[in-house]
């Protein structure tokens, strides 16, 4: 049997990067970047699925509407109608949780309506709905849903989060009873490997297989470091957090939940690849 030939977008992105140092023997993987190479030369003729995974995301300094709809919406739309001309079967495209909303004490599940409140989501979304509209039965849209992912290499939030615990050895993060998915970059190309293996479409969520407390990832992460971190109560600090800095206060005391039994279940699939556990050592060796 011949291997699968893959266009990839996005391959010196997070997920994209990851994906094309593990499966690059279990598939013929080429790349494509909508910023160094030229769209009109691109070549789909002998490609069986493509992987979008490049997007513009959260900027720190913020960008328009305007940039968001380009990258984020007109480019997938250009690709996959690309794609669907030159005979590609299968399109995956890489989206968000957030689609759903922020953090919430509801669980989120495949067929969850959806809420985007910013630019990245809202252009994510309606990237979604437009493949969906092109789809036919020899153009098949898979769409896979991510919430926070980690691994070697991550960077903003999480990484703040890593220093802190590095720095300092008291925290005030003792008995926070929220509970917060997340993914590792492993699982999620797990997750895009079964899809593709079993030529499936729809909306997939990645997620590890049990969602942490604050609590339970700061010690866990401590643990990975082998460093001494003494967790407190104090009193007022949720408080005047929530007042000072209300993104921080949703991350650290939010919930975020999402249940992937459907995926799962699609896929085949018992549980991941790797534990969680696994996924924050890795963050300290390049090698995985």
């Amino acid at each position: 049997m011949s291997m699968k030939r893959i266009l990839l977008t996005g391959s010196n992105g997070f997920v994209g990067s990851y994906f094309l140092k593990k499966y690059n023997l279990s598939y013929q993987i080429n790349t494509f970047s909508f910023l160094n190479n030229n769209f009109t030369d691109l070549n789909l003729n002998n490609v069986d699925v493509v992987i979008h995974c490049s997007a513009l995301v959260h900027q720190m300094k913020g960008a328009s509407w305007e940039r968001y709809q380009e990258v984020n919406v007109n480019q997938t739309l250009q690709l996959a109608k690309k794609a669907k001309q030159s005979g590609v079967k299968h399109f995956i495209f890489l989206s968000t949780i957030k689609v759903y909303g922020e953090e919430s004490d509801i669980c989120y599940y495949e067929n969850s309506s959806t809420n985007p409140i910013d630019y990245y989501s809202i252009s994510k979304l309606k990237a979604e709905d437009c493949l969906r509209n092109i789809e036919t039965k020899d153009f098949q849209v898979a769409i896979l849903r991510n919430p926070l992912i980690y691994g070697f290499g991550v960077k903003a939030n999480f990484m703040n989060l890593v220093n802190l615990i590095k720095k300092i050895p008291i925290l005030p993060f003792k008995n926070v009873k929220n509970k917060r998915s997340m993914v590792f970059v492993g699982n999620v190309c797990f997750i895009l490997d079964q899809i593709i293996s079993l030529k499936q479409k729809g909306i997939f969520l990645a997620v590890d297989d049990e969602a942490l407390s604050t609590t339970q990832l700061i010690q866990l992460i401590a643990k990975c470091l082998n460093k001494k971190v003494l967790l407190v109560n104090i009193i007022f600090f949720e408080k005047l957090l929530k007042i000072i800095k209300p993104s921080f206060h949703q991350r650290l005391f939010g919930s975020l939940i999402i249940d992937n039994t459907y995926t799962m279940k699609k896929l085949n699939l018992k549980k991941n690849k790797y534990s969680t556990e696994y996924g924050i050592k890795s963050i300290f060796q390049s090698n995985n």
